[in-house]
């Protein structure tokens, strides 16, 4: 069973930046590498919506509404997984959560990011 705890949230004004951090937990010490990982949003009165992924070989995606703007990277030895976030925009506001692809029903807590215009 894996726990994320994700942190680097905030209040952020229009073409600002934020880095997002996940510390992946797990009950048992396995090895953090071999799955997929996933940033996911939800904004107000909207569906949570994968924004961006990173295979275990290091391989990337992106949603279209953040792809030239945010990069997903990770640091194996710490289970950790980042975003950065460029070029913020008030419609990026939302909940951010980290998560496998396909995602668990484990969600941890999420970062509030609000961008203002």
């Amino acid at each position: 069973q894996v726990h994320f705890v994700e942190s680097g949230g905030g209040l952020v004004q229009a073409g600002g930046s934020l880095k997002l951090s996940c510390v992946a937990q797990r009950r048992i010490t396995s090895t953090f590498n071999p799955e997929t990982w996933g940033w996911y949003r939800q904004g107000t009165g909207k569906q949570r919506e994968l924004v961006a992924s990173i295979r275990p070989e290091g391989d990337t995606n992106y949603a279209d509404s953040v792809k030239g703007r945010f990069t997903i990277s990770k640091y194996n030895a710490r289970k950790t997984v980042y975003l950065q976030m460029n070029s913020l925009k008030p419609e990026d506001t939302a909940l951010y959560y980290c998560n496998t692809v396909p995602y668990t029903d484990n969600w941890g807590q999420g970062t509030q990011v609000t961008v203002s215009s």
